[in-house]
């Protein structure tokens, strides 16, 4: 594995994300509310570009006291990926998808230091095809 550096923090807006290419390893790097995260670019349902897709909050139904639903509303606290194939929601803090927390995203290390923000890429997993 070695560690890439993606740019100033400023060049990313919030919320907001970069997909890259670097080593023929797809990377989406996600900024929301400050913090930095980065998975691969493949969705563990049947192998999609997960991060491509749509940044929206999660959907959440609103409870009333007496137990009775009130409708649905976004969420103030969690923000999801949407996956653009068929629509699995993962969180983007976590990398975990809404209804089965055994389906998760890869997820990479990624910090920021002096301004810059760092990913740490693995080697490419699939090997080069010879003639």
């Amino acid at each position: 594995m070695r560690e890439v550096n993606l740019g100033s923090v400023t060049a990313f807006s919030d919320p907001g994300r970069r997909v890259v290419e670097i080593d023929g390893v797809e990377i989406g790097v996600f900024h929301v509310k400050g913090q930095f995260t980065a998975y691969g670019n493949t969705c563990p349902h049947m192998g999609g570009p997960v991060c491509q897709g749509k940044i929206l909050p999660r959907v959440e139904e609103d409870i009333a006291a007496d137990r009775k639903s009130r409708g649905f509303v976004f969420s103030k606290t969690q923000t999801n990926i949407v996956c653009p194939w068929h629509g699995y929601e993962f969180d983007i803090r976590t990398g975990r998808h809404q209804g089965n927390p055994q389906l998760r995203l890869r997820a990479l290390d990624v910090r920021v230091a002096g301004g810059e923000v760092f990913v740490l890429v693995p080697e490419r997993t699939r090997r080069p095809q010879t003639a």
